[in-house]
């Protein structure tokens, strides 16, 4: 049986590849950043010796908008994550899987009236806050692993959501709004003004492009995972409370406020040829999942769940 390591078990990305990879009959093993019941990520990678068939790592201090903007010192700390993660892969020779991200990229790229679409070449100086610091100082860590024979992938997802998302990110938390919106009124929230768009990508699409792909690709590689597609968030707190409704409205009836808060970039969306290309180099499916049918399942979700 296969073994897989996956760090940050327990957060959003993680669940999904956990739960897949036992599907498909492999020995999984997890654990989290300040993992109380048992070890530290960082502990973890400092003292274990074991060798397993593949790491997926996810582990890394996120907490959404709030947290990436407002806490860039907590944010920070993945540089060490990810620096006792190579070391621990070089020296055991574990097969890595590493969890970028698009706030990689340059903000000065994705500024109101700069809405570049941003392929893997246009990172540079100035990516997205401490969190963008730290998964760009990953990805060099990344390559050198792979300079020294390690086999590492490098993955850069957008805007990942998926029905069990918490509501410290955007998807699910204008989902559980629409749902909690009086049925004599059209109005929703959003932080921001609501005109920051977003290429939003299904975790189902991500868990299979990445296990169809990562060892296929030469060691080093890097690839957005994105549909190529931006969406406002007025565009999905539209699409959401109409859903919410059962198209007991249209579109343009609802009416969007946006409330200010944490809103980051204003135009993020990524390029998916390169993606796309390996998709159909390996005969795998480029069919992604639309974000109107996304929301529809966020909808059902939060409302069976209730």
């Amino acid at each position: 049986m296969k073994r897989a390591l996956i760090s940050g078990a327990s957060g959003f990305v993680g669940r999904h590849f956990s739960a897949r990879l036992e599907a498909d009959g492999w020995d999984v093993t997890g654990f989290d950043i300040a993992d109380y019941i048992s070890r530290d990520a960082v502990d973890w990678f400092r003292t274990d010796a074991s060798r397993y068939d593949l790491l997926v790592h996810c582990a890394a201090n996120v907490g959404g908008r709030m947290k990436i903007d407002g806490d860039p010192l907590w944010v920070a700390h993945n540089l060490a994550v990810d620096e006792a993660t190579f070391r621990w892969a070089v020296r055991t020779q574990t097969p890595v899987l590493y969890f970028s991200s698009s706030a990689a990229y340059p903000t000065w790229r994705q500024c109101r009236g700069v809405e570049h679409v941003l392929n893997e070449g246009q990172v540079g100086l100035w990516p997205d806050q401490t969190y963008g610091w730290a998964k760009l100082t990953g990805e060099r860590l990344a390559l050198i692993a792979a300079e020294r024979g390690l086999p590492v992938t490098v993955y850069r997802p957008f805007s990942g959501y998926a029905e069990d998302q918490g509501d410290e990110y955007p998807m699910s938390a204008i989902c559980r709004r629409a749902l909690g919106v009086p049925e004599d009124k059209q109005d929703i929230d959003v932080w921001g003004d609501g005109t920051q768009v977003r290429d939003w990508i299904h975790m189902d699409d991500v868990v299979r492009i990445v296990l169809g792909t990562c060892d296929r690709v030469p060691s080093g590689s890097i690839m957005n995972l994105c549909t190529g597609v931006g969406t406002s968030m007025r565009e999905i707190a539209s699409l959401a409370l109409c859903k919410a409704r059962d198209w007991s409205i249209g579109l343009n009836d609802v009416k969007v406020c946006g409330i200010g808060g944490p809103s980051g970039v204003q135009h993020r969306v990524g390029d998916p040829t390169a993606m796309r290309a390996t998709l159909v180099t390996y005969e795998l499916s480029t069919d992604l999942i639309p974000v109107a049918r996304g929301v529809q399942r966020m909808i059902d979700h939060l409302r069976s769940s209730k």
